[in-house]
Parts: C-alpha cells; structure tokens; sequence
C-alpha cells in the first residue's frame, strides 16, 4: 500500500513585526485585551511590494532542503491561499516558475484557514494514486492587504506568513486519513463580502476587507472541531491517548484550549504559535508544524491530529504519523 509521508518542512515570516502596543496606537485596543481574549502578543505583516508567492517562495525553498530534495524532483505543487498575488494564473503557477519547475500539475486551493489541510487531502490523494509521487503543499498569506486597520475587531487577529511541507510516496504510514467540511449557509459570519464578480471597484480601489461576527465564530468552531476530534478518533479506532501533538490552526487561543480539551491533552502536548505569529489563515498549520519540528519537539514516529476552522465556513483534520 502507497502512503503519503512528510519528508520536509518549511516556513517563512516577513522581517516587519507589528506588536500589540503598536496597535494601540492604531485603534481603541490595549495589549492586556488582545492578550487575553486572543493570546496574541505580535503578528508578522509584509513589506510593501512583497508578495505571497515571495513568502511561500522563502518556505517551499526550507521545505525542499528539509528533505533533500531539487525543485526538479518535484511532481505536484499546491498552494493554499486566499490572497493570491493575481486573478491568474494560480500562485502554485507563480511559485512554480519561481521554483524552475516545469510540466506537472500546480494549482492553488481556497478555503480560507482551512486551505492547507484541504491542500493536504488533495496531495494526499494524488499520491496514493500514483499520479504523483513527490509533492509541494504551502500555505501562504499576505492577510494584512484584507485586513481593515480601522476595525479593532479583525486588525487584532491577522498576520503574514507562509508554511511548506514536502509530502513524498512512502511505504511507510504517513498520512492515516483526512476529513474535510463545509457549509457555506454561514458564510457572512466570517468573509470579505466584496469580490471581482460582485464589484470590481471596491476591489480595485482597495476597499475589500475580511469581517467577522466574532462571538458567533468562536462558538461554531468550538463545536465544529469538537466534532472532527470525535470523527478523526473513531475513524482510526485510535484513543484520545493515541495522539502525541495536537498542531491546531492558530486563531485563538481560546479555541485551541477547547480543543485540547476535547482530547484530554495537556497543553504542553500543543503546538502554540498564535502568541507570535498572530493568524495566518492557510499559512497557520504548517507554520506550526515546522515551528516544533525544527525546535525537536515533534519527532519521527509521533501521531498527530492537525486541524482548523475558517471561512465559509470549513473545517477539517489530518491524522498523521510523522
């Protein structure tokens, strides 16, 4: 039997860091308020001029190193994203030509912070075809262009960043299973309620910004990843005892504490990143995982549940043997 394995990780963040005290500056907000409701101290945004194909450019690159790999090895690229650097072609396209990759397969993914576990599944699956045998996965954003900087309840929350992984054909368990959802009757909860399709000018004079109904997200989240823990376990007949990390995406840490909850994990068992990087939407769970990889906490062999929650709404899990 074929299975997917990570054989490299990656990450990148901008140089330009924005702190909560900085936001004071900005908004009605204080540092002790987004600490405590979000657990962020800090968020990455980048420079102007710098694009996500330049971040997930900077982390694909660590990820191919990571597992020794050329881009010519390559056989798969995807990136997830909601901020694509243009309309078309696809950032996985701009990436690839980046990369010097030329022929197979690239394409981006869009579901919001839940682009890279989706972007997962589909390379997931791609392997265990056999269409593919060597595959890049990113998750790259630059939310801080979607991001209204007058709004205190959204500023608060977002940052830059992008995360890589190398997923390669292995006889060896990787990847035990994905779980993906969606239900977009939720969809003004937590959107940009502007488009190219919908008015181009709000778009083109830059007045496309994300909102939120925020009290109304933490609630469905809590719920909908309590849920997927469930769904994820049962499916692999495995205990909550069964799982050695819990790699969440970085939203809140109120909603990452609820998770482990749910799993009857200590904290020091999840990967906790929010405090640094803010949430980087797609970019979040990869960024984590390299994080703990590279720091020697997350080592070969363990299990791990990585999950997350976005717009749409969607949410899903990967159960992984690294």
């Amino acid at each position: 039997m074929t299975y997917s394995r990570i054989t490299g990780t990656g990450s990148f963040l901008p140089e330009k860091v924005l702190t909560n005290h900085d936001l004071e500056k900005m908004v009605e907000t204080s540092d002790q308020w987004i600490r405590e409701r979000t657990g962020i101290k800090k968020r990455h945004i980048a420079a102007e001029g710098e694009t996500t194909c330049d971040l997930a450019e900077a982390a694909a690159r660590h990820a191919l190193d990571a597992a020794g790999l050329k881009p010519a090895d390559i056989d798969l690229v995807i990136v997830a994203t909601t901020t694509a650097d243009k309309i078309f072609p696809s950032t996985a396209c701009l990436l690839q030509k980046r990369l010097g990759i030329h022929g197979p397969p690239a394409f981006d993914v869009q579901a919001v912070c839940s682009g890279f576990i989706y972007a997962m599944d589909v390379a997931d699956k791609f392997i265990r075809s056999g269409s593919a045998k060597k595959a890049l996965v990113v998750g790259a954003e630059t939310l801080s262009r979607i991001t209204n900087w007058k709004d205190r309840g959204t500023c608060v929350l977002f940052g830059d960043g992008a995360g890589a992984i190398v997923l390669e054909a292995s006889a060896e368990p990787g990847i035990l299973s994905s779980h993906l959802h969606a239900d977009g009757a939720y969809d003004e909860m937590l959107h940009v309620p502007t488009g190219v399709s919908i008015d181009y000018d709000s778009v083109r004079e830059g007045r496309a910004y994300m909102e939120m109904q925020g009290n109304d997200v933490f609630r469905f989240a809590v719920r909908t990843l309590g849920k997927i823990v469930d769904e994820t376990l049962a499916a692999n007949h495995m205990t909550k005892g069964d799982i050695d990390w819990l790699v969440p995406h970085q939203a809140n840490i109120r909603i990452i504490a609820a998770t482990a909850k749910k799993l009857n994990m200590p904290m020091e068992r999840v990967v906790v990143t929010v405090d640094e990087h803010g949430n980087t939407s797609a970019a979040s769970v990869p960024l984590a995982l390299d994080v703990a990889v590279r720091d020697g906490r997350i080592k070969r062999g363990d299990t791990l549940l990585l999950e997350a929650f976005g717009g749409g709404f969607t949410w899903g899990s990967v159960l992984l043997k690294y």
